[in-house]
């Protein structure tokens, strides 16, 4: 059950409206790292968690709620951009070669299918797709996967602070680079509140797992190198459970042939003669 109130999460401004900056902050709500992403993440992971992780499920479902209220900051941030800015199509410059020049600084679609507002698509106009979002079931997979989604939420945060001088876009972006901030480390702290993190799923029984490579690390160079030491080719792993070690070449073994296909797929290959033996 969800309720609304008609006021913002926290108030938008803008000083100078810009349609290109408003073209980059629509990856912020339908890109890969935008809001639409973490708000049905944490929702789909939410819906999964079966009786007894109530917590864990409210701190889900609250954090896709105040999500949700960050689309709708960045939605009204992409329609003061687009609206009222010197490169918007009026009517005394509709026909001007000009204005149509100054347009394509926007994503056209931005005038042409919404009328000069936000849409759910990324910074180049590519629709919002729910293969960004990971919701496995697994609530430490998910949370390993919410802090990965926030850092890379931030990061793009961070890239349109630094390109936009506006000021009042400035502090809508400091207030969501703020929250992020908070929700890295809360998820962190979920973490951390599990029993096994480490490795997931923590039920399958690891004795059924191969024991010579579970905690090897395996180069991939052609010629063997010497063990570098470094913290994952040594010493005991974060989950307590084993001791890193090194491997100088992969296990090998078998050849890459493919069986013979079946007739029905007509996959046999026309040829006047063998191949040579």
């Amino acid at each position: 059950m969800f309720f609304q109130e008609p006021e913002l999460q926290y108030e938008v401004t803008v000083e100078n409206p810009d349609p290109h900056f408003a073209k980059l902050l629509q990856q912020a709500i339908g890109g890969q790292e935008g809001e639409m992403r973490v708000a049905l993440q944490y929702m789909f992971q939410a819906w999964a968690l079966p009786e007894g992780y109530e917590e864990y499920r409210n701190l889900l479902m609250e954090t896709a709620a105040e999500e949700l209220g960050h689309i709708e900051m960045l939605a009204s941030a992409v329609t003061k951009n687009l609206r009222g800015s010197p490169t918007e199509m009026g009517e005394e410059a509709q026909e001007t070669a000009a204005t149509a020049e100054a347009m394509t600084r926007q994503n056209p679609r931005q005038f042409l299918s919404a009328g000069e507002s936000a849409m759910p698509v990324d910074s180049n106009g590519v629709p919002f797709t729910g293969g960004y979002i990971a919701a496995s079931g697994n609530l430490a997979g998910d949370l390993y996967a919410n802090v990965m989604a926030e850092a890379t939420g931030r990061t793009l945060a961070t890239r349109l602070w630094e390109y936009t001088d506006d000021p009042g876009m400035k502090d809508m972006l400091s207030y969501l680079i703020a929250r992020d901030t908070m929700h890295q480390n809360q998820w962190i702290e979920a973490l951390d509140s599990l029993e096994d993190p480490v490795p997931v799923p923590a039920s399958f029984p690891q004795e059924q797992e191969n024991q010579d490579v579970n905690y090897t690390f395996i180069s991939t160079r052609r010629d063997q190198q010497p063990d570098p030491s470094y913290p994952w080719t040594q010493g005991e792993s974060p989950d307590g459970k084993g001791q890193f070690s090194y491997a100088a070449e992969q296990p090998g073994g078998g050849e890459v042939v493919a069986p013979e296909p079946d007739s029905i797929t007509h996959d046999e290959p026309n040829r006047s003669a063998q191949p040579d033996e």
